[in-house]
Parts: C-alpha cells; structure tokens; sequence
C-alpha cells in the first residue's frame, strides 16, 4: 500500500508541475495535467488534494468538474482557442506529411471530446 501511495504521490507532484509549467508554455496543456494531479492527491494525499481542491486557481473548475462532470462555458472556449492555436502551431511547424495528419487527427479527436462535455453558464 505505501508504494501505490507513493507512486500516486509522484505521478501526481510531476503532473502537477506539468500543469503550472503548461500555464506559461502554449504547447503543453494544463487542464489534463491538474486534473490528473488531483485523482492522484486524492489517492496518496489528502492534504495535498484539498490544497489543490481550494486552489484559487483552479479550484472552480475542480469542483465543476468533480461534482457536475461539466466545465464553464468561458473556460470551455478558451480550451477551444488554445488547443486550435497550439495545434496550428505545432502543424506549421513539423515538415512531416504524416505527422501533419496525425495532428490534424488528434486536434479533431481532442475538439469532439471537448463538445461533448456538458456547459455550465458562466
């Protein structure tokens, strides 16, 4: 059992560290990355899950998330101009064919999944 608590308290330190570092760099997300931080504080430890829980920063969108499996509708939009915007950027960027259209693939899974999650009005 420690080891599973450690391991979830690891995954969750370096997901969140992804998730702040995701807040500066535009190509790295940062809603997967906390909201996989906050499944594995609530694994390995309380005091760390309920930090998080209350953060100022994301606490809203945690507890919208947790208790309605729904997100803002302003923050949905924004998840909507960064995925397109650092998609864009990435297929500019890559001189692949392929992996242009494995990108392209991907931005088109990513926006369906994000429609199809419930709107809360802001």
């Amino acid at each position: 059992m420690v080891i599973k608590r450690g391991f979830y308290l690891l995954l969750g330190l370096s997901s969140l560290f992804l998730g702040l570092l995701g807040i500066a760099i535009p190509l790295l997300p940062t809603v997967p990355f906390i909201l996989l931080a906050a499944f594995c504080f609530a694994r390995s430890s309380s005091r760390l899950h309920d930090w998080l829980m209350t953060h100022p920063w994301f606490a809203d969108a945690l507890q919208n998330w947790h208790s309605e499996r729904a997100i803002r509708r302003g923050l949905k939009r924004k998840a909507y101009i960064a995925t397109c915007l650092s998609f864009s950027v990435s297929i500019i960027l890559v001189p692949l064919l392929w992996v242009k259209l494995m990108l392209l693939a991907m931005l088109t899974g990513l926006l369906l999944y994000l429609r199809q999650i419930p709107e809360l009005d802001d």
